[in-house]
């Protein structure tokens, strides 16, 4: 079995222009068939390949549904293991990262089963930037914030994200936070992406209420 890397919070790329965002998604995904292909005959160096191109990915996923680190990083070395011994009955009809995606997330919610709690983001790490995506009300702040600050963020996420159910909170941080695309969280929660639209569409109107009202009664 190839090593699988120590799995560990990378930054994602800045999002290019459409058109040349579309073709380098066309081709990122030949290439993973590629290597997919080659894995499937036990090319080692190929699946190693695979982890280290959606290592960044299945930990931003694993770090939107889990309570800490330790647990993210586990639960992403456990996926890698668990598509290394899988991916000789893949069959490529969807694509490898959504098929990988989805493991993750059905890793996560199993633990979180096993456990009987509920998912939070706080300890995602997320960004300033990030946490602001689910603030309506906050404001910009100019440099980079303190660790109180970035502190004071997540537990606003924690707090707006709390009136979520556990799916559409984790669609809700994949689109969002992960910039996933609605066909892609589709695939990866085996729904429909009307569904999707829809489920988002709510989640967000809940989330900005709950910050309307958190506002008005900060006044």
């Amino acid at each position: 079995m190839p090593r699988v890397p120590k799995i560990e919070a990378l930054a994602l790329p800045e999002l290019g222009s459409p058109r040349s965002e579309e073709a380098g998604v066309s081709t990122r995904a030949e290439e993973d068939r590629e290597l997919v292909r080659r894995a499937q005959k036990e090319d080692k160096e190929a699946f190693e390949a695979l982890v280290l191109r959606h290592q960044n990915r299945v930990f931003a996923v694993a770090g939107g549904i889990l309570r800490n680190r330790e647990d993210v990083e586990d639960i992403a070395q456990q996926v890698f293991l668990k598509a290394y011994f899988s991916i000789k009955r893949f069959d490529q009809r969807a694509a490898f990262s959504t098929w990988l995606y989805k493991i993750t997330v059905n890793e996560c919610w199993d633990l979180l089963r096993k456990r009987k709690v509920r998912p939070l983001v706080t300890e995602a790490d997320l960004s300033e930037e990030q946490a602001q995506m689910y603030q309506a009300s906050s404001e910009a702040t100019d440099g980079r914030p303190d660790a109180s600050e970035r502190l004071a963020a997540r537990e606003q996420v924690e707090d707006l994200l709390s009136c979520l159910d556990e799916r559409d909170r984790t669609m809700l941080v994949m689109k969002e936070v992960q910039g996933f695309a609605v066909e892609e969280i589709a695939e990866i929660m085996e729904l429909n992406t009307n569904t999707v639209k829809v489920r988002l569409f709510r989640a967000r109107q809940k989330i900005t209420e709950r910050a309307r009202r958190r506002k008005a009664a900060r006044r």
